[in-house]
This record gives C-alpha cells, structure tokens and sequence, in this order.
C-alpha cells in the first residue's frame, strides 16, 4: 500500500495540516508515508507513540509486544480499553490504530524481543522506539539500533517523571566527532532487583502520555528531517514541579 509515492487526494485532505507547515509540506508528507518505524512495547510510552505516528501517516508502524491486556493497564495504557482486556497487546494495537488510519500498515510482532530475534525484527524499519520497561530489553535495543545503524528514540518512565533520548552512535557531529552510545549515557544496567518496577511503586498515568508524545514528536523530526533531535541530549520530565531539564553527554571512547 505504500509503494505509491504520490498522495492521493484522500491523504492530502488528512494530512492537511501537515502540509501546510513549510517545514514538513508534501514532501515531507511523502517521506512519513514511506517511513517504517518499530515500536517496543505497546504500553504506557508506545501508546501514545503508537497513536500519534498512525494519526500523522507513518505508512508502516511494527508492535512488539507479547503481553495481554490486563485492567490495571488502562489507567495509562491509553490505546487499549476495557473491551480488549485479556486480548494480546499487539491486535488490540494493530484494531485501534485501524480506526485512528487505515492507511497505515500495522504489523503484529507478537513476542518478546530477545538476543534471539531482536535483529530479524529490527532489521526492516528504519527507526526504533523503544517503550519497554525493562533494562534488559532497553539496552538489547540500544545495542541492537547501533548494530543495525538505525536511530533509536529511547524513553523510560518514573512514579511522576520521566526521560527521553535519541541515539544516532552511527552517525556523526557537526564537528565529524561520533554520536554518543547509550551506553556512554547508561554504561551497565543496574542489578537485578534494585530498581522497583511500577506494579510496586505505582506511576501517574498521565507522565507516560507526556513522554510518549514527545517520542513521537522525536521521530516525525527525525522521518521529515525537521529541526533538531534530541542526539546527545537527555530531557527530563518532572510533573510534580512542572519542570524539564536538558542534559548533554557525549561519546566516551
């Protein structure tokens, strides 16, 4: 469906506000009708991503995700409902994000990503978004996106907080000096244990639709080439204080 370049009259009138932004126009239209993006987790972070990149006319969005719909999900959860509890994260994504733009392909990677299979997965998009909520499955990401020289819009989520990156260690600089790896940010993985998860520490639903916006809004940049990504910076999100923070880092050897 997506092999047709032009857009028809139908996309044109959807996508109108898009286009009428000299940043983006038809061409840039055109490059997120071609775009091939995969998203990690159909959860907190990947639902808003998920739905924002449907609406703007991504032509192709992949969901891993191997977990089914529960009714603690849908307080932040917001691409599922409570129809779809007990329903694999991945239809109850691919059925929603049908009603949101049919034009869109949605392809069901119904599994968890691994060492295994994360590089058959990965290897036919062209940018990767990473929802997850696990250290292991983010650094598997992060290593698997370098390997593969694709750019990598990473998020992570807190009780009221929240953070967000975009790696390109494949590319370089304005002074021609390497992007930074994930692991120059995050170097090793904490133990196992040590960092409780939102099941035991419970998280404001509304902070992942914040950081899962921005993560969309990361990788339209990155698909239409405008402005500046998020490329050796980490932002970070304190709703409590209503406050963001930009940090810089840089590759380290």
């Amino acid at each position: 469906m997506n092999d047709d370049k032009a857009l028809k009259p139908d996309e044109i009138e959807r996508y109108a506000r898009h286009i009428i932004l000299s940043e983006i126009g038809g061409a840039g239209q055109q490059k997120l009708k071609k775009a091939r993006v995969l998203v990690i987790g159909a959860g907190g972070l990947g639902s808003p991503v998920l739905l924002y990149l449907a609406a703007a006319g991504v032509g192709t969005l992949g969901v891993v995700d191997d977990d089914a719909v529960s009714l603690s999900n849908l307080q932040r959860q917001i691409l599922h409902g409570s129809g779809d509890i007990g329903r694999p994260k991945t239809e109850s994504a691919a059925h929603a994000l049908g009603e949101v733009n049919p034009l869109v392909e949605i392809v069901e990677h119904r599994a968890r990503l691994t060492a295994d299979n994360a590089s058959a997965i990965m290897k036919d998009y062209d940018i990767v978004v990473d929802g997850s909520d696990n250290f292991g499955t983010r650094y598997l990401v992060a290593d698997m996106a370098e390997a593969l020289a694709m750019p990598l819009v990473a998020g992570a989520l807190g009780r009221f907080d929240g953070s967000l990156t975009v790696l390109a260690p494949h590319e370089t600089d304005a002074e021609g000096a390497p992007n930074p790896r994930y692991r120059d940010l995050f170097p090793e993985p904490p133990p196992d244990g040590t960092v409780p998860t939102c099941a035991e520490t419970g998280i404001l639903g509304a902070v992942a639709g914040v950081i899962g916006t921005l993560q969309a809004v990361e990788t339209l940049k990155l698909i239409t080439g405008t402005g500046e990504p998020l490329v050796g910076k980490l932002l970070l999100y304190d709703a409590l204080s209503v406050r963001f923070q930009t940090m810089t880092y840089r590759r380290r050897g």
